[in-house]
């Protein structure tokens, strides 16, 4: 049996630059049960946003500009408040190109959803990300 999680308890930030598809990963986030999210347009305003808001997990687009979902990334890891650098981001893309899925493994992205995506794929990600993170478990314990 699967473990059952509140995701009411996660902050969760969403870069994306397309308005549509924002609002189609909001509302499949409020479906699974995510309460507080911020978004962002673009990696430069995504990196902002995190650092405001300490998000647990990030939802991330790859192609985006000025700043790609590949650049948000390398800018995230190397953020030097304590802990953020560690952040676990699941990108959500239309590219399903190897090279792109590679380079996003090399900057530790703990997910990669190609669009569009259902909402079991989403929660599937989304459990086996907390799955396999501690202190996410603790976040969303009971």
């Amino acid at each position: 049996m699967a473990p059952t999680y509140n995701y009411g308890k996660l902050r969760v930030v969403l870069v994306e630059d397309e308005v549509y598809t924002r609002q189609i990963i909001k509302q499949i986030l409020h479906q699974i049960g995510v309460r507080s999210f911020t978004e962002a347009e673009d990696g430069k305003s995504g990196l902002m946003e995190v650092v405001r808001t300490k998000p647990h997990i990030v939802f991330c687009d790859v192609h985006m500009k000025p700043l790609s979902g590949l650049q948000f990334l390398e800018g995230l890891r190397q953020i030097k408040v304590k802990g953020l650098d560690q952040t676990p981001v699941i990108m959500i893309t239309a590219d399903a190109q190897a090279d792109t899925v590679s380079l996003a493994r090399e900057r530790s992205v703990v997910g990669y959803l190609v669009k569009p995506v259902s909402i079991q794929q989403v929660k599937g990600k989304l459990d086996q990300v907390i799955s396999n993170n501690a202190s996410l478990q603790a976040v969303v314990a009971g």
